[in-house]
């Protein structure tokens, strides 16, 4: 049956109606992009640029925007999945900003899970907080027995405060030893303050009582005061003065008996004026410890005979009377040239010595410095401490236990001991001259302990006598 003229009308209208539609569709720009993209080209269309263009801006930025970022989270999850590790150190800063927001409440979880995963602990651990010492010794490592003494008034601060700064910057910053100062006076304010502040360790005052520091009531003070003025007389070094020997007294046979030292084992003496040329890269007193050392000094000496007379006298008597308080293989050939029946005046400079308090506190020295003190010579003559102290670690210590610090730069008007070789002193950053180094003059005890002692002299010392 023929359709009618309407019929076809219609019905053409309705295909040309669809064919519109279908071709809109496919002429929008998401679609070109799909079709560039499915037949492998990535660049835009400029047809499709145009029509961005003209008719769509804000819908480009949009679209835009919105593909950015999905193509940002698919690549968030395949390197999540691809790197496993990454996600660990993600986990990891989330838990480290909620431990510091409550430290107190993940304490112990955190330990919990660093114990389970110890790769997230090393993660954390790649920027630690800084520790509380200075070159990484920690609140683990066990420092020695020891301590820093000095004997001080409180005139002396300022020549002090030089020396707390070279022995806390080349030495105690690291390690943060007590130090205990005495006086026969009352420390006033301004001294503990300063010290206080310059100290890394703790730092203790003690007041010597009357008893340590005076003449004893044996002494004759009238025969002492002539003693003064005839050394006055021939200009002997200190020889007119009352309280450098009280001084010598009070360090020959007190300063280890002050109550705040009988808990320490270990002191380093420490005086106002002095310099410590070099780094010290170790911790003395452990190695004191370790090496089972009681005595050690950085330079020896001849004594002034003029202000020992009879010194030796007194020694010769104590050792008739205690023959075996002599430790064996000890170091009288150091002390006297002729078998110990003279004393060649050989001594530890003792304003720098860093020794073992038991062995003062012990029997042998115990009663050697009482016996001294009883034959008068600290106030008669002039007995330093320095003498005594080495006749006394000379005959009652092994030689073994008598250490020569070389590598320890000091100096203390007039004399200087300076790393003898030279890689030495640059290791440590020197700043001393070696060619000033007291070490092996011609006034040194040095050479011949190392004579004594059998040990090799450094390459370098003919170039320093």
């Amino acid at each position: 049956m023929p359709r009618s003229p309407t019929y076809r009308v219609v019905r053409l209208t309705i295909i040309v109606f669809v064919l519109v539609v279908v071709v809109y569709k496919l002429a929008s720009p998401a679609n070109i992009n799909a079709l560039s993209q499915a037949g492998g080209y990535y660049g835009s269309s400029p047809v499709v640029v145009s029509k961005i263009e003209d008719k769509n801006t804000e819908d480009k930025g949009a679209d835009v925007k919105k593909t950015e970022e999905s193509k940002k989270e698919e690549k968030t999850e395949v390197k999540q999945e691809s790197k496993p590790e990454e996600k660990a150190e993600a986990k990891s800063e989330e838990k480290k900003e909620e431990a510091e927001t409550k430290p107190e409440e993940n304490k112990e979880e955190a330990k919990v899970e660093t114990e389970q995963n110890p790769e997230e602990s090393k993660e954390e651990n790649t920027t630690p907080a800084p520790p509380p010492f200075n070159d990484g010794v920690g609140p683990t490592y066990q420092h020695a027995n020891a301590t820093f003494v000095t004997l001080a008034r409180n005139e002396d601060i300022w020549s002090l405060v030089k020396s707390i700064r070279n022995v806390e910057d080349r030495f105690n910053h690291k390690y943060h030893y007590d130090w205990v100062f005495l006086n026969d006076d009352d420390f006033d304010e301004d001294f503990k303050e300063i010290t206080t502040s310059l100290v890394s360790g703790t730092t203790k005052y003690g007041k010597i009582p009357k008893e340590h520091w005076g003449f004893p009531e044996w002494i004759d003070k009238e025969k002492a005061a002539k003693t003064r003025q005839e050394m006055a007389e021939k200009k002997i070094i200190y020889g007119d003065s009352v309280s450098y020997r009280h001084m010598c007294r009070f360090e020959s046979g007190f300063f280890y008996r002050q109550p705040l030292l009988l808990d320490y084992k270990y002191y380093w003496r420490v005086e106002p004026d002095i310099i410590l040329h070099c780094d010290i890269d170790y911790d003395v007193f452990k190695f004191m410890e370790e090496k089972e050392y009681d005595y050690g000094f950085t330079l020896s000496l001849y004594e002034y005979g003029e202000t020992i007379a009879t010194l030796w006298d007194s020694v010769r008597k104590f050792i008739k009377a205690h023959p075996d308080y002599l430790a064996k293989d000890n170091l009288m050939d150091w002390l006297s040239d002729d078998e110990g029946y003279s004393y060649n005046r050989c001594h530890f400079w003792s304003n720098f010595e860093i020794g073992n308090l038991d062995f003062w506190r012990g029997k042998e020295y115990s009663e050697f410095f009482d016996f001294l003190d009883q034959e008068g010579g600290f106030f008669y003559e002039r007995w330093g401490d320095a003498p005594v102290h080495s006749i006394g670690a000379g005959l009652f210590l092994p030689k073994a236990k008598v250490h020569y610090f070389d590598d320890i730069g000091y100096w203390h008007v007039p004399f200087s001991n300076c790393p003898t070789n030279r890689e030495d002193r640059t290791r440590l950053k020197c700043s001393c001259n070696p060619r000033e180094n007291f070490a092996w003059k011609g006034y040194s005890c040095t050479p011949k302990f190392y004579n004594v002692m059998g040990m090799e002299r450094p390459s370098e010392w003919r170039t320093q006598s």
